[in-house]
């Protein structure tokens, strides 16, 4: 690959944080050859933000927020040594660093063509046009050197913000809906986080009680020097932007003495987006990666998502309950900036379908804009989430078997008759078969896996026994 002979090193030099009468602003200094990316965040400005935090323990919170950003800028040229100037990092530092790179990245790299599937592809070309035999994988495919000290300072023993306060990432969708509203339900004591703040996350926390003025805000700035290199045809793709909202609650639960940041993960993120490979978008949402995240951290505050236990099925059966947001949430990436359903990406038609069995058809519609499942030229999407292609949509969605349990008791609920087109010549029998994992058998029934605690895992299972009515 020319980038990255052309640029062999990439450089972490710096990294800043002032409190400005705005909140804290944060800055980074990047460099690869001669081209410098500078990209800023903000937390803003909020009364219950702790501004007598350590510095010691700011500048590593700052330093790995700098280390999560940096991916963004690494990849367009995938210099194969990533030299840190500002901190140092330990062999196990280092080796999750690298992990998340290679894991995280994976889909960056399916779509550019740096691998196949689970079979890698040169990353180099050699003389005279042959291959080289460098092969990407997670261990050769970047080195890591650090520079000087930086000390990893432990997390005050007490924060202020008690074991049933929590931080609730809001990303405008079906899960973090249903987080908030049960934690909320249950008595917790909920602060609302969301990054760059858009239509229907400002709208659900909203809805919920929260005005933007009560929600812990971050504002990140992608530096315009990345986008012109876009533009010239660098390397562009996915990022693991879960990873990078992870370590942004790091900082926010110091900032705020608030011990637990209740993620929305579920089981589905676990599965690969193409078959038989490790090339898996949403990673980060992964619980391999939750698991990760929180031993790089040493437990310094309990990161987990709250939704590990359900299915995505189980999910949608809760957000169907939550009336007051079906007009105000959104998932779809494509429609985002205007805060609609675009109403013909994967995205769209798998929110569509995993409600379906729960919302009458008549309103689905309604929130939608269409009925989904009568628009043919979403068959090549359909087939996907349906599993009889090569790859799962490169989207946020659930497991094939998920959409196909879905599917089927859409079929057996609503159409026993005349039904939309993408629906007519299946039988919800051999939908079922066509699941790659096991059936769900039971919505009453949550998996043990995840970091919740007993009385956390409680308010779920108390939550999937209620009746749905």
């Amino acid at each position: 690959m020319a980038l990255r002979g052309r640029y062999p090193e990439f450089v972490y030099e710096a990294f800043h944080h002032e409190w400005t009468d705005g909140g804290l602003r944060l800055w980074f200094d990047f460099r690869m050859g001669d081209v410098v990316f500078h990209p800023e965040s903000l937390v803003e400005e909020r009364p219950f933000l702790h501004r007598d935090m350590p510095e010691a323990l700011l500048d590593r919170l700052v330093f790995d927020i700098g280390m999560i950003e940096l991916i963004s800028y690494w990849k367009c040229a995938c210099p194969p040594v990533v030299r840190v100037l500002c901190g140092a990092l330990d062999a196990q530092q280092v080796a999750f660093w690298k992990k998340l790179y290679w894991n995280g990245l994976g889909e960056f790299y399916y779509t550019n063509g740096l691998v196949a599937g689970n079979l890698p592809r040169p990353l180099c070309e050699g003389e005279n046009g042959g291959n080289r035999e460098e092969k990407p994988d997670m261990e050769n495919f970047m080195t890591i050197v650090s520079g000087s000290s930086l000390c990893q300072p432990a997390f005050p023993d007490e924060r202020g913000g008690g074991e049933s306060s929590y931080l609730v990432p809001i990303g405008g969708g079906k899960d973090s809906v249903v987080t908030l509203e049960l934690l909320r339900r249950a008595g917790m004591s909920i602060r609302p986080l969301i990054m760059n703040p858009r239509g229907a996350t400002a709208e659900c926390a909203r809805v919920a009680g929260f005005p933007l003025d009560e929600v812990l805000v971050i504002r990140r700035r992608i530096d315009p020097a990345l986008l012109d290199l876009n533009a010239r045809g660098y390397l562009n793709g996915h990022t693991p932007f879960s990873a990078m909202l992870a370590f942004y609650t790091r900082l926010a639960s110091a900032l705020t003495g608030i011990p637990n940041v209740a993620l929305s993960n579920e089981n589905s993120a676990n599965e690969s987006t193409v078959r038989g490979s490790y090339v898996n978008h949403q990673y980060s949402k992964s619980l391999e990666f939750e698991n990760d995240f929180r031993n790089y951290t040493h437990s310094s505050f309990n990161y987990f998502s709250f939704l590990r236990p359900l299915s995505e099925l189980q999910i949608a059966m809760l957000f169907s309950r939550f009336t007051a947001y079906h007009e105000v949430f959104r998932s779809c990436n494509v429609g985002s900036k205007q805060d609609i359903w675009c109403g013909h990406c994967a995205k769209c038609l798998f929110a569509y379908i995993i409600l379906s069995p729960f919302i009458v058809p008549e309103r689905l519609n309604s929130i939608f804009g269409k009925s989904m499942l009568d628009d043919e030229t979403l068959r090549p999407e359909f087939d996907q989430l349906r599993g009889v292609a090569e790859t799962k949509p490169f989207e946020c969605v659930g497991t094939v078997g998920e959409v196909n349990q879905a599917l089927a008791m859409t079929l057996r609920r609503w159409y026993p008759g005349e039904r939309p087109a993408l629906l007519r010549g299946l039988q919800a029998e051999a939908m079922e078969k066509m699941q790659s994992s096991a059936p769900i058998s039971s919505l009453q029934t949550i998996s043990p896996q995840g970091n919740l605690s007993p009385e956390e895992f409680q308010i779920l299972q108390a939550a999937c026994t209620e009746s749905n009515n």
